[in-house]
């Protein structure tokens, strides 16, 4: 790999989220402090050093609330505490002092559709169908012959809906039966869930990922969905089959996203960014982010499970977000805790380092922030977790056809020779990935030429070039394997180019000698692009 030679910074005045990199730390997986096996608030201050040395501007934390973890976490029974298995609430305190000393800021995770079924307030809400909370779910009365109010099917399989013999009435879920829905129609809900959020802005977070936000309000006259039209891909659940346009997706939505933007613009410095998935992400992320008035951000799911990755499949995800006023800015994420792990999805397994060089010099080039998965950035590969090993409620209800979210929430190898890589003393809550011993933290802190230290002076380069961060993007061509961008800032002209295929390109840009290379991987030359190459250019007269 060529020496990666970042500019000085430049200063720009911008709010620090924009064009940020973002960690994210999926608390149960990262490491264990006190040795059972499930890693914990103190396991990641312990880590947070380590983060810090990436150059990463801040660290999104996956659920570490008060659970039954039905869900592992995105269950949620009381917003406002830290589930003992992660620690406690001083131990949060803790994480948050020592992160603002490294200079990273802290995104935590908030789920607003949906509660744990042991949620104080759902345990008042089906206590009777009279009491203050009554209303604060969704619940309906049973068709004459009792089967449930429409056909709405949940994600994890199944009908969204779940008789409850307290207020002889079903109540709807999304998710796990154990997931109750939400009534974010009601006023007082929405009052609830802002002091939630208003709690942890008082604590010290910086903001907040907002999950499944698109399925925070359905249609209150319970409507049927439509039948899906038949597609190419393999239906695994009964969710598959339906258009989900009563269920989720309610224009209402962005109400509720303004109430919550406008408490955040008391916190000066704050951040959003919204998880938008189903059939029309793109028209739902514009809304969610529209006018300053709403989220800062949001990320779909043009990339988490993309089969392969391709000069049009990026084409199409950046042009969808262009630089104008009224529209929002994009994140980015080619892997996440739901998602399997890119190198595994798209890397040739004979030309598996070439092809991640070139991948993370794309991930990094790209106008939006970029959300780094944890272990992203040492080239962690899908782990296959036997059906007896499972965890993931998704997984088991649809085995085999489901691919399980346990192979990429895996344990992080810390150190090569020590039990469990160092995650844990015991044995972990999943098991680690047979080749990830090879790729543990302190292996490749010793290999100039590792993944790791790749991503680092990827992530220098981007936080050196302020084209990277905050500048527009136009694309010059996608066309087969190769893919050309231009960024541009006032201050800066870059173009990126990579070879996404296995044959050299010939490939320069017009008026080579004003072009000068600031960053290049797999041995490009003046006039090409081998297999996998890329290259950043700067524009010097």
């Amino acid at each position: 790999m060529s020496e990666i030679r970042p500019l000085p910074a430049v200063t720009v005045d911008r709010p620090w989220w924009r064009g940020a990199t973002i960690y994210q730390v999926y608390p149960r997986s990262f490491c264990d402090s006190n040795g059972d096996g499930i890693g914990d608030l103190p396991g990641i201050t312990s880590k947070l050093d380590y983060i810090a040395s990436l150059g990463v501007d801040a660290v999104w934390l996956s659920p570490f609330f008060t659970s039954p973890m039905k869900d592992f976490g995105y269950d949620v029974a009381d917003y406002c505490g830290v589930d003992p298995i992660f620690g406690c609430l001083s131990d949060f305190d803790d994480l948050i002092a020592k992160a603002h000393e490294l200079g990273l800021r802290i995104l935590i995770d908030q789920v607003y559709s949906h509660t744990s079924d042991q949620h104080r307030w759902f345990s008042e809400s089906r206590s009777s169908r009279e009491n203050d909370k009554a209303d604060w779910y969704v619940w309906a009365d049973p068709k004459v012959d009792g089967s449930p109010p429409n056909n709405w099917q949940s994600v994890f399989g199944g009908p969204a809906w779940t008789w409850d013999a307290r207020r002889c009435q079903y109540y709807m879920h999304n998710f796990l039966s154990s997931q109750p829905q939400m009534n974010m129609h009601n006023p007082k809900v929405q009052d609830a869930m802002l002091g939630v959020a208003q709690f942890w802005l008082d604590r010290g977070v910086d903001g907040f990922r907002v999950d499944a936000i698109n399925f925070a309000m359905h249609d209150p006259d319970l409507k049927d969905n439509p039948p899906a039209p038949l597609g190419n891909g393999v239906r695994t659940r009964p969710f598959d089959f339906q258009l989900k346009i009563h269920n989720q997706s309610h224009p209402d939505i962005p109400g509720f996203i303004a109430r919550m933007r406008a408490l955040m613009d008391k916190y000066p410095g704050r951040f959003s960014v919204a998880e938008v998935g189903g059939d029309q992400p793109d028209r739902e992320m514009k809304a969610f982010t529209a006018d300053n008035r709403h989220f800062d951000s949001a990320y779909g799911f043009n990339f988490l499970y993309a089969e392969s990755l391709t000069p049009a499949l990026v084409r199409e995800a950046l042009e969808a977000w262009p630089d104008q006023e009224g529209i929002g800015w994009p994140s980015w994420a080619f892997s996440n805790h739901d998602a399997p792990r890119w190198i595994s999805r798209w890397a040739p397994e004979d030309s598996r380092t070439a092809y991640a060089a070139m991948a993370m010099m794309l991930f990094i080039s790209l106008r939006g922030n970029v959300i780094l998965w944890q272990g992203e950035e040492l080239g962690l590969t899908q782990v296959d977790i036997p059906f007896e090993k499972l965890q993931d409620p998704e997984a088991i209800a649809n085995w085999p056809l489901t691919l399980s979210r346990d192979g990429t929430r895996t344990p992080m190898p810390w150190m090569a020779d020590a039990a469990q890589c160092g995650f844990s003393s015991v044995e972990p809550w999943l098991p680690l990935g047979v080749d990830h011993r090879a790729m543990s933290v302190d292996v490749e802190e010793a290999d100039p030429q590792s993944m790791l230290a790749l991503t680092r002076k990827l992530l220098a380069t981007r936080s050196a070039n302020d084209a990277l961060q905050i500048g527009d993007l136009e694309i010059v061509e996608a066309l087969g394997d190769l893919l050309v961008f231009e960024r541009r800032s006032p201050q800066q002209h870059l173009i990126c180019a990579f070879n996404m295929g296995r044959k050299d390109i010939a490939w320069q840009p017009a008026q080579p000698d004003r072009w000068r290379v600031i960053a290049a991987v797999n041995e490009t030359t003046p006039s090409g692009l081998p297999a996998f190459g890329a290259k950043i250019l700067e524009k010097i007269a």
